[in-house]
């Protein structure tokens, strides 16, 4: 596996992560160590060291699984964790988020000590709290790297706006937001130029290339959708977040897998699957650009990581974007709580 920089920050990864989540959360049953060792074990030998969790994976199981799984090869992995989504224990539907300094040192404190490390290689604001100027939350964030708790910063999820403003107070290595196929948001140039011929406003990839932040594409496979391994809803195992996902309901399904059948038929003649399809179109879309697809299954990552040496013709690429151009997912992303809950501030 090669590497890739993410932006200008010096902080150099493998060219593909693993998203650890659906190891401990949302996706049905969790993977018992065993199960996840063989992943991690197979990971290093591919090159895979980049690794993404959360606090609010679980909550907290998921820091908890790894910190066991990396114990005595920590310095092998580069960890990526996050914090900022607050469960309420009454509600566990309810969610609250929180940049508050205060909140922001005690949680990389419990991050640290679940995960069983001295140091988080990268520590993001998993959603930014429209409550707190992110100044704030950003300036106690680089306390942590000052005090060698944190080695780089990240935002998830952030708009142009606050990318800006946040970079104003310390360097931001990386952004994570949702990219694949069916979501391009990233790609959107939310301005319209007007008779006054005023210039479009740049995309959250333009903008993070202009301040030289790189990019972290989660769900790059559309929460598996893109794969082709799941054909219907009864796929899902009981519980399953997906299952409340808009793009997964019965009125959406059928009509996003026939977007999939389509990439399945270019997989075809390129002797690939749509997954691995999927994946090198996210990475042909810049260099600075590195999905995490998750993954709980050794097969599965293997496929996976196997893209990291796809190129892509410019017919291909032509032929894709015909197929699954920008929009053309049925059904919103997130319910409307949590779409509600993005910072879409550009």
């Amino acid at each position: 596996m090669k590497t890739r920089l993410l932006g200008r920050s010096g902080l150099e990864v493998s060219a593909q992560g693993l998203g650890c989540m659906g190891m401990s959360a949302f996706y049905g049953t969790a993977s018992n160590d065993s199960e996840a060792k063989a992943v991690l074990d197979r990971a290093l030998d591919l090159g895979v060291t980049f690794l993404d969790t959360s606090d609010m994976y679980g909550p907290h199981t998921n820091e908890e699984l790894l910190g066991r799984l990396i114990a005595g090869r920590r310095e092998r992995f580069a960890i990526a964790t996050k914090f900022g989504i607050l469960f309420d224990p009454k509600e566990p539907t309810k969610r609250g988020i929180c940049g508050r300094p205060d909140y922001v040192k005690s949680a990389c404190d419990a991050s640290l000590a679940r995960l069983n490390i001295d140091t988080i290689d990268l520590y993001y604001q998993h959603r930014v709290d429209p409550a707190v100027p992110i100044e704030d939350t950003v300036g106690a964030m680089a306390d942590l790297v000052a005090a060698g708790k944190v080695r780089y910063l990240g935002l998830s999820e952030a708009g142009t706006t606050t990318l800006r403003r946040a970079a104003a107070v310390h360097p931001i290595a990386a952004l994570q937001t949702e990219y694949s196929l069916w979501t391009r948001d990233p790609e959107d140039r939310s301005g319209i130029p007007g008779d006054n011929d005023e210039q479009p406003s740049p995309s959250i990839l333009e903008t993070c290339r202009d301040l030289g932040i790189g990019f972290v594409a989660y769900s790059p496979l559309g929460r598996g959708f893109l794969t082709g391994a799941i054909k219907s809803r009864a796929d899902f195992e009981p519980g399953d977040f997906r299952l409340m996902n808009p793009r997964f309901s019965k009125e959406n399904f059928a009509k996003n897998l026939e977007l999939v059948a389509g990439l399945e038929d270019i997989a075809r003649h390129r002797s690939c699957s749509a997954a691995q399809l999927a994946l090198a179109w996210v990475m042909a879309q810049g260099d600075d650009i590195v999905p995490i697809p998750g993954t709980r299954s050794v097969a599965r990552l293997e496929e996976n990581a196997s893209a990291a040496d796809m190129v892509l013709s410019p017919e291909e690429r032509a032929a894709i974007d015909m197929i699954m151009p920008p929009g053309a997912a049925h059904g919103l992303r997130y319910q409307a709580a949590s779409m509600a809950a993005l910072d879409r501030n550009s």
